[in-house]
């Protein structure tokens, strides 16, 4: 599918190119941060981004789109089959409901035909959530830091990494994998933060990011000036705290008794779902964020099967709607707060997935 994808379909020009001067001006020997600028403008992601994207530089000779996209399609496929490993150790679906992963043609478009810099985030992340089935804690810790240095989006798992951490081992070996996490980040950031620190933390960690109207996703419905509002970033932000709060004093803290039965309630809990109802502006490589987890958090609530797939189809044509409306764009909401409404109301974590069940 992938090849086939590569020879049919044509390339997407979008950030590939700026990722690639950015890259250009770090291994020319610049290391102040406001000035490592592309076509579509500033570096804001962290120092491990530039290390990933050096390597790709030279593996395309100087950022060639084709050999790019045939190791872009290697990334597609060593996440598809974390994933599908984490599903079948989990079995949070029944093994019909796997399809589902592999399916998604705005996924495809991601990661074969617009080779976002997500796509190696979120293929770091996968592995660290591995790393964590098997108890390995300080390599997932260091995983899963490489990740958000690539893309600072992944700290929107950091709440089901840290619930799997304290639950599946001690609070010292949780302090001792962060600091790691920790170390990492100072060690990949050093040649910016010895030179000029503020600018590295200022762009590499920047909160206070504006984003175009044009752009949206999830809130093209709303008018341009309220988007643009700092009173809207408060109330989102106030919102993703309050849910947060919410689903782990009412339906997180139950003991599920060992570690599968953890990391199965990370796969199918709304953490990550809570951030991307939340966010300010998705845009269309976001949907990378949790594209990945739909079915698992589908099959965590009481739905009927017909309904799951109905949600799973509504939220894949609302990414394709391309450019965005106010009405898929409303309509995306819609289906998010509707499948956080169904988590709500389901009131104790997902068992295995039996026999009986997987004939549904």
């Amino acid at each position: 599918m992938c090849l086939l994808i590569i020879s049919r379909v044509p390339y997407t020009p979008i950030d590939w190119e700026a990722y690639m001067q950015q890259v250009e001006g770090f291994l020319q020997g610049e290391r102040d941060y406001r000035a490592l600028k592309g076509g579509t403008g500033p570096l804001v992601y962290p120092a491990g981004f530039l290390y990933a994207f050096s390597a790709l530089h030279w593996l395309t000779g100087a950022g060639a789109v084709r050999p790019a996209q045939y190791l872009f399609a290697g990334v597609y496929l060593a996440s598809l089959a974390i994933v599908l490993w984490l599903y079948i150790k989990a079995k949070v679906v029944p093994p019909w409901a796997l399809g589902l992963l592999c399916l998604s043609k705005r996924l495809h478009s991601i990661y074969i035909l617009r080779l976002f810099n997500d796509c190696v985030a979120m293929l770091l992340a996968y592995g660290a959530t591995a790393l964590l089935l098997e108890r390995r804690w300080r390599g997932a810790a260091l995983v899963y830091s490489a990740a958000v240095s690539v893309k600072m989006s992944v700290l929107l798992m950091a709440p089901p990494v840290l619930v799997v951490m304290l639950k599946g081992t001690t609070l010292q070996e949780v302090a001792r994998a962060a600091a790691l996490g920790v170390a990492l980040q100072v060690a990949l950031g050093a040649p910016f933060l010895a030179r000029h620190p503020g600018a590295y933390v200022g762009r590499a960690f920047e909160l206070s990011r504006t984003f175009l109207h044009t752009w949206s996703v999830n809130l093209k419905f709303l008018p341009e000036r309220v988007f643009l509002s700092p009173a809207l970033a408060a109330g989102l932000l106030a919102a993703h705290l309050a849910l947060l709060w919410l689903f782990a004093e009412y339906r997180w803290s139950r003991q599920e008794g060992g570690l599968g039965n953890v990391l199965r309630g990370a796969l199918q809990r709304s953490r990550n779902l809570i951030g991307v109802a939340c966010a300010r502006s998705l845009h269309f490589q976001f949907f990378a964020w949790y594209a990945h987890s739909l079915p698992a958090l589908l099959w965590a609530t009481r739905l009927h099967v017909v309904v799951k797939l109905g949600l799973w189809l509504a939220v894949e044509l609302m990414w394709n709607t391309f450019p965005s409306t106010p009405t898929s764009s409303l309509s995306l909401t819609g289906c998010h707060a509707g499948l956080l409404l169904a988590l709500w109301l389901q009131p104790r974590p997902a068992r295995p997935v039996g026999k009986a069940q997987q004939q549904g």
